[in-house]
């Protein structure tokens, strides 16, 4: 596991605490790896997904951060989104 994926999963468990999430999403992460959210929190992973959300470490990192809305990244551009967009609004609404 790449350190950006290792540090991605360390995040996104912290923000997701507790949270519930009621589908699985794949985050890859272009260039560093994949990673998996469910019910269960984050884990390095590239299993199949409910829906598969693709964007550069950078873009992921600021999408953390609270520094890039995952709505406005997506618009932008600067994050993908393949499969079903209901889970990918309520993940952005975990995460951003």
């Amino acid at each position: 596991m790449s350190d950006v994926v290792e540090a991605a999963v360390a995040a996104l468990n912290k923000k997701l605490a507790g949270a519930g999430f009621d589908a699985v999403a794949k985050f890859v992460l272009e260039g560093a790896g994949a990673l998996m959210v469910d019910g269960n929190g984050a884990r390095a992973g590239d299993d199949d997904a409910d829906v598969t959300l693709t964007a550069s470490s950078d873009t992921f990192e600021a999408i953390i951060a609270g520094e890039l809305d995952p709505t406005a990244a997506f618009m932008s551009g600067k994050l993908s989104v393949d499969g079903d967009m209901g889970a990918a609004m309520r993940l952005g609404a975990l995460i951003g």
